[in-house]
């Protein structure tokens, strides 16, 4: 008990030294700061609001590398995360260190504990850092779910129709949240500039190589070209992707059947061993008397 009192003790008397030593400022001031200009409809937490302020103060002294930075920043602006590289990965930081930190009272009472708090934390810091990667990855899988449905509705429109921002203008009101939100940045960017490097960007943007094939069919009839063969043989090709994925997802579905049909089994079975095991006790019971 005293080792453990020493250690908790001394973990919190680092702490505000640190505290001190970085000028970090107080819980008031923080909460202060935190709700200037919000509306907050919950109340504020003062774990989440120290967190913030230290992954604020660690951002500022952190340097990464500029081609891991550049990358980094355009895949936090693919997945709509409103942070620079280096809050993003300061957060992920704290929040290891968050776990790791309670490695120092536990070494004193069993090190393979300890080496186990810290084990978790390197983990978590690992999940944390590729929550970018499956935001992107689940973004372009939504993208390229509705892709087919704009390549056939650009290939009846385009028989009387050829403004390409008409087209898509009209179209993302009827899309998914994800896709509608990249045409309503291209929209904006093509009315406000050039038209191809709007499109270019979209494509970079999502990074699919599906998306990529309706750009260039879309700068193609910005540029004038006769593209009724290339839009007939798009829509055949992702009207076949999107027959796959249907099948795919159809094929999951007898899984889950499985699963449920054993459940419903076991629980019949269960409901059969009860009444036996009650006839049985009650005969059993009539044999005694």
């Amino acid at each position: 008990m005293l080792v453990i009192c020493t250690a908790v003790i001394a973990a919190i008397g680092l702490g505000l030294i640190l505290s001190d030593a970085l000028r970090v400022p107080s819980y008031a001031v923080s909460k202060a700061t935190h709700n200037l200009g919000k509306r907050q409809n919950r109340k504020t937490n003062p774990l989440e609001i120290w967190m913030k302020d230290l992954s604020n103060r660690i951002a500022e002294r952190l340097r990464l590398n500029e081609y891991k930075r550049l990358q980094l920043k355009a895949d936090l602006q693919t997945a709509d995360i409103n942070l620079t590289p280096e809050a993003y990965v300061a957060d992920n930081l704290v929040k290891a260190l968050l776990v790791g930190i309670f490695a120092i009272p536990v070494f004193f009472l069993s090190k393979p504990v300890a080496a186990l708090i810290l084990l978790s934390a390197g983990i978590l810091y690992h999940i944390n850092s590729r929550k970018v990667s499956n935001q992107i990855r689940e973004k372009r899988r939504k993208i390229e779910y509705e892709l087919p449905r704009l390549v056939a509705t650009v290939e009846k429109t385009l028989h009387h129709n050829r403004d390409v921002l008409g087209i898509l203008d009209a179209y993302k009101d009827g899309a998914g949240p994800e896709l509608k939100r990249e045409l309503e940045i291209t929209v904006a960017d093509m009315r406000s500039g050039n038209h191809e490097v709007a499109l270019t960007r979209l494509e970079s943007r999502v990074g699919s190589s599906m998306l990529s094939d309706v750009v260039r069919g879309l700068i193609s009839v910005i540029n004038g070209s006769d593209t009724a063969v290339y839009w007939g043989t798009l829509v055949l090709k992702f009207s076949d992707f999107q027959r796959q994925n249907l099948k795919a997802e159809a094929n999951k579905a007898p899984k889950r059947v499985r699963r449920l049909s054993m459940v419903l089994l076991i629980c019949f079975m269960l409901i059969y061993v009860v009444v036996i095991g009650q006839v049985l006790i009650s005969s059993l019971g009539g044999l005694m008397t």
